[in-house]
């Protein structure tokens, strides 16, 4: 069940789909998620104004998300914001052109390591933060209840949903996310501000998703222990986060799930490889 849930949520998966593998909207979806693409004030961002509609992401997102029972509309947006930012606020997501525009900068940077693809530096971490930002509405329209930070619970459930698309779509989405926060992490020296903000710091979001991946998957992430990355203290504990992450899922979100509508939204081909 957990599986066909989330796979509802899967947000963002199709932006690096062909247009064919595409298919029609789910039926009974109703005005639950309202989206919207606001044309972008400035002239860089048009391209990926035109290329985000191109692919119908918003369309498919709203289709994923049909199957969770929302109490009112939630509108997802993307629009020219003036700054790299991504946030949920009083009932609408909005996802900036600049961010968008700033990741596929980073993601250049990460590739030159050679150790990922363009298109998973890219499609992680937009798939990411498009979870993390749906998870903050998630916890306000559904008032879930939360102990600690809330930045740190709408990370948990977005590295939870990631992989829940079997092992492919996984690693390739995880590795993603966590390569962007080793990346920030590098590019500057945490200061006063960053130690006081309610986001941990990247290097610290850099351990804690390898760890909530190795706690599900160890064999699958089993390199990034050997390798150093995750040290070996921490993957003591990293099942028991995993498993508290799904405790917390099953028990809070998953009640708010219509069973019929999960049923529609099953079976499709999630990110394959190669996409353009």
């Amino acid at each position: 069940m957990i599986r066909g849930v989330v796979g509802a949520m899967a947000l963002g998966l199709l932006v690096w789909v062909s247009p064919a593998a595409a298919q029609a909207s789910v039926e009974g979806t109703g005005d639950q998620v309202r989206i919207s693409y606001v044309e972008p004030k400035n002239p860089a961002h048009r391209p990926i104004y035109e290329r985000l509609q191109k692919r119908r992401v918003l369309e498919d997102l709203r289709d994923f998300l049909s199957p969770l029972k929302l109490p009112q509309p939630l509108t997802i947006k993307i629009e020219g914001c003036g700054v790299v930012n991504a946030y949920y606020s009083s009932g609408a997501v909005t996802i900036c052109y600049e961010y968008v525009a700033w990741l596929h900068q980073i993601a250049a940077k990460i590739t030159l390591s050679n150790e990922i693809s363009l298109e998973d530096a890219v499609v992680g971490p937009f798939v990411d933060v498009l979870l993390h930002e749906v998870a903050h509405a998630i916890f306000d329209l559904l008032k879930i209840p939360l102990f600690g930070r809330e930045e740190d619970a709408a990370d948990q459930l977005a590295a939870f949903i990631l992989l829940q698309f079997g092992n492919d779509v996984a690693r390739r989405t995880i590795v993603g996310t966590a390569l962007l926060f080793r990346q920030m992490a590098e590019d500057q020296q945490p200061g006063s501000a960053d130690y006081a903000a309610a986001h941990g710091l990247p290097a610290q979001r850099f351990y804690n998703v390898l760890c909530i991946a190795y706690g599900a998957q160890p064999k699958l992430f089993a390199d990034y222990v050997k390798q150093g990355f995750l040290p070996v203290f921490r993957i003591g504990s990293c099942r028991w986060e995993y498993q508290q992450i799904l405790h917390a899922f099953k028990t809070l979100i998953a009640p708010h799930v219509d069973p019929a509508l999960q049923a529609k939204v099953q079976g499709r081909e999630w990110l394959p490889a190669g996409g353009k």
